[in-house]
């Protein structure tokens, strides 16, 4: 008798993922291994012999020992075994709450009874900048980071769910965002292609039936259930208030809006790309007239390219700051600099749009 419907899907999931991750090692090590014979024969040699056993790639999973993520890792150990991976966790300590030390302990003393190696609890202090929910993404983002250039990992999984990625298209409608901010969550990211979300096809009661089933004992964050958080309000309030309203399936739709923007929006940021170098001058300054004719979409992700490569910090820079910008191309009358994030300025000098740290 196979394992339970639940828990099949979370290690098929995970699978596929460590498939990916082992091929483009193995891309990745052919590569090094063909440029190093142009220089020595002795590679030869080496290549032919089977890696060692502490060569395998390891690849961590991010933990808080909520159920999302502990079904991840419950999958993880079981699936490396059987793969040439090694597999380990690392869970943030956020030190917003008390006894989160504690729960932390707790954490690894479970991830370290799967067989995870390393296992690690990382304490971060947590900024203000962008609101407490960004603040700690991003102290546990850089922990994250850290961990794996520690460790030499080459991925990182983590336990987003079609619910995670639902609740975030629905975050970026309220902003007014664009396309790339409506297409939620990438199953691959980070600048290395770091960071694997296998469970963006899978519910969120799937992942808890698979730790319900395996007798996985699970952690359920209070601030997940506080409405003074953003998400929370929309996990408890505003999702059950559009499945009243519009029927089942308004999750399954949203993850699909999701995927059909991300296709979008790396088709128009791969145009841009492509343009950049022909609206720029001899000097390497953009030309307005050549902006104008572009298409908005098009010349948009152009001058956004252009604040963040000047010094604008890429998550403070939003879709105000871009249309201010872009009216010196579309609505000129004379107007002055735009102030950006980072001590950017922006401003239009002889048909020429100058984007730099003042």
């Amino acid at each position: 008798m196979g394992p339970h419907p639940a828990v099949a899907a979370i290690r098929l999931a995970v699978r596929r993922v460590l498939h990916d991750v082992i091929t483009e090692c193995s891309e990745r090590a052919s590569s090094d291994i063909e440029r190093s014979r142009l220089t020595t024969a002795a590679v030869t040699d080496r290549a032919a012999a089977p890696p060692p056993a502490d060569e395998r790639p390891l690849v961590l999973v991010a933990c808080s020992g909520g159920a999302d993520s502990m079904a991840l890792a419950s999958a993880l150990a079981f699936e490396a075994r059987k793969l040439s991976v090694r597999a380990g966790a690392v869970t943030v300590d956020h030190g917003l709450q008390p006894g989160s030390d504690l729960r932390a302990a707790e954490v690894v003393s479970r991830l370290t009874a799967m067989r995870l190696d390393p296992v690690e609890s990382v304490a971060v202090t947590v900024g203000r900048d962008g609101g407490p929910e960004a603040a700690a993404r991003d102290a546990r983002y850089a922990a994250l980071d850290a961990a794996a250039e520690r460790h030499g990992a080459v991925a990182v999984l983590l336990g987003h769910t079609r619910d995670d990625q639902a609740e975030t298209v629905l975050l970026g409608l309220a902003r007014g965002s664009g396309t790339r901010s409506l297409s939620g969550m990438a199953p691959v990211s980070g600048a290395t292609g770091r960071y694997r979300r296998p469970f963006l096809q899978l519910d969120r009661q799937t992942a808890r039936k698979a730790c319900l089933v395996q007798a996985i004992p699970v952690w359920d964050d209070p601030h997940n259930a506080d409405p003074a958080y953003t998400r929370s309000r929309l996990r408890h309030e505003g999702l059950p208030a559009l499945e009243k309203a519009l029927g089942k399936g308004v999750v399954e739709a949203l993850a699909r809006t999701a995927q059909l923007s991300r296709d979008d929006a790396d088709a128009l940021d791969a145009w841009a790309a492509d343009v950049e170098s022909a609206v720029r001058d001899d000097t390497g300054q953009l030309e307005c007239a050549k902006l104008y004719a572009l298409p908005p979409a098009v010349r948009r992700r152009v001058l956004r390219r252009a604040a963040v490569v000047a010094g604008a910090p890429a998550g403070s820079l939003f879709a105000r700051h871009i249309e201010e910008i872009d009216r010196l191309i579309t609505g000129w009358r004379g107007q002055g600099a735009i102030n950006l994030p980072g001590r950017v300025e922006a401003q239009r000098q002889g048909g020429r749009l100058v984007i730099r740290q003042g």
